[in-house]
């Protein structure tokens, strides 16, 4: 089912509604049903895509990385949870009233709630929360979930007055998402930086040890009574323990898989995701994330680069379509636009509006002076037209092999492109600096804020992929944020993704649907509003 956030309700017109509604039943988790009666105990060993991460930062306000997210959303809870259906329900938070102009919300808590180590949660720790969110030092990425966030009172010990400086109809829904996970305020105090390391909260599972990219364990919450509204398990999860390997190397998440040395795998490869759909030994569970689809962003303050017509001549120059089927064998969708299809906002007749054209191209490079060199490659003054594309994360979601895709169709529109892989903090500092031709992403989200987030550049952190500097585009991301009226937000947002698309801001490349492939063993593997996988629920036959 499409969730939505429950404010969205009220103006989401009929036509995007079945858009929505259509472009989410492309993607229902295939899983077989599960028997009726779990059993608890047990280990569940998770192989998964750490993205060549050195060391899990599990931090949910600080870490910038989605594979450490699927770790912390077993550890953390939120103040409220995004539902099937749309509906913002009940969590860490039991209640809340939203005032007329949208600027104070009143949370009411759930009583009882106590955090791993032991201190009780209240409006004072989740006031804690906010105020350090609100400090860029410590929230580098989610910062902008709070939006314009002023202020917290607590009224009495279980009830909490957040004030907002302007209205930010984003709030809600980005409250349920694992970047607002509610930490111990105690635990931050005595761990400090160290936090990320020793992560606290009052998920269903605690945490107790890491290797330092190879793998966490983590061990049931036995004292967990406050599961969010429509969770699969309203107690102490099943599991006695679920261990995170990171285990980049696809084929081998694959392998062990197979042959029983992980329960659970992600992110399955397409050539091996076809196979395993016929292996009654393998259930496979899928969602479409709610993200910003995976895109390329041209470097817009760097010449020639910063000239509109280039950067439309190298959109022009793709041929998305052949480049994702070829790669990802059907199993993924060419993406149209920046949202993913079951995010408000995103509008089907984006789909289709273009495609390549090599003609159109080559006149908008002969028109910028860029003219065919003796190998092919376009020159202009002296220098080739070459394309530098930054990575540092592997081929994730086959990404460097779309790439070599993408290398061939360029160059024979005269485009040389290169790809450079280094460290990640190497790819901090020259993505900071702007020392980049072209880098790409996405960005987990459920609300078409994201786009604010990507873009403004009053907003966006200087590690973004994006370096746009658009008066025009930075007045409709603000308007979106503060508009309360339903059909008017909606149309905001389809001119700010018309925007990015016709100035070549960004280009859209694949809708990303997340698989887990699980052993026939291993039951009640689900993935959250967001498309992150819970294990509240999980369990694991004993063998017989």
């Amino acid at each position: 089912m499409i969730r939505f956030p429950a404010f969205l309700h009220r103006w989401l017109n009929p036509v995007l509604m079945t858009a929505a509604l259509a472009a989410c039943s492309r993607h229902e988790s295939s899983a077989r049903p599960d028997p009726v009666t779990p059993v608890k105990g047990g280990e569940l060993v998770f192989a998964f895509d750490g993205a060549a991460i050195t060391a899990f930062g599990l931090d949910p306000q600080r870490s910038l990385f989605a594979p450490h997210h699927r770790i912390i959303r077993s550890i953390f809870d939120s103040l409220v949870v995004l539902q099937p259906g749309g509906k913002v329900g009940p969590w860490l938070a039991s209640s809340w009233e939203i005032s007329t102009d949208g600027r104070v919300y009143t949370f009411k808590l759930r009583d009882g709630v106590v955090f791993h180590d032991g201190t009780k949660l209240d409006a004072a720790a989740v006031k804690f929360n906010l105020d350090r969110i609100k400090d860029p030092k410590n929230a580098l990425y989610a910062i902008a979930d709070i939006g314009p966030y002023e202020r917290s009172e607590v009224l009495d010990p279980l009830t909490l007055k957040v004030t907002l400086s302007a209205p930010f109809a984003p709030l809600l829904a980005n409250l349920s998402k694992s970047t607002m996970g509610i930490v111990s305020p105690a635990a931050v105090q005595k761990y400090g930086d160290q936090f990320l390391v020793h992560p606290v909260g009052s998920g269903p599972f605690r945490f107790v040890s890491q290797q330092p990219g190879t793998e966490v364990v983590l061990e049931r919450n036995e004292a967990y009574r406050w599961a969010p509204a429509g969770a699969a398990n309203g107690g102490p999860a099943w599991l006695d323990r679920l261990v995170f390997k990171n285990v980049p190397e696809e084929a081998t998440r694959v392998a062990v898989l197979q042959n029983g040395q992980a329960g659970a795998a992600d992110i399955i490869p397409p050539q091996h995701l076809l196979a395993l759909r016929k292996d009654p030994q393998v259930r496979i569970v899928e969602g479409e994330l709610l993200n910003h689809n995976y895109a390329l962003f041209l470097n817009t303050r760097r010449a020639p680069w910063s000239d509109e017509n280039v950067r439309r001549a190298f959109k022009l120059a793709l041929d998305i379509d052949t480049a994702v089927k070829t790669v990802h064998l059907g199993t993924l969708a060419r993406a149209w636009a920046p949202l993913s299809p079951s995010i408000p906002g995103y509008d089907k007749r984006f789909e289709n509006s273009w495609q390549q054209d090599k003609a159109e191209s080559a006149r908008l490079l002969d028109t910028a002076g860029w003219k065919p060199g003796q190998d092919g490659i376009r020159e202009k003054d002296g220098k080739r037209l070459t394309l530098v594309f930054l990575e540092t994360q592997g081929n994730r979601e086959k990404r460097l092999d779309l790439l070599t895709v993408f290398r061939r169709q360029l160059a024979d529109a005269g485009i040389e492109l290169r790809i450079e892989t280094v460290s990640s903090g190497n790819y901090l500092e020259r993505s900071a600096a702007g020392d980049y031709d072209l880098l790409g992403g996405s960005q987990f989200a459920s609300d078409p804020d994201v786009l604010r987030r990507i873009h403004s550049a009053a907003l966006r952190s200087r590690i973004s992929v994006s370096k746009v500097d658009d008066p025009a585009l930075e007045q409709l991301l603000d308007a979106g944020a503060r508009e309360q009226e339903p059909a008017r937000r909606a149309a905001i947002y389809v001119d700010v993704q018309q925007r990015i698309l016709d100035k070549t801001y960004a280009v859209p490349i694949y809708v990303l649907v997340y698989f887990i492939a699980t052993r026939s063993s291993v039951h009640g593997v689900q993935l959250d509003a967001h498309g992150f996988p819970v294990f509240d629920g999980a369990w694991v036959e004993k063998a017989s």
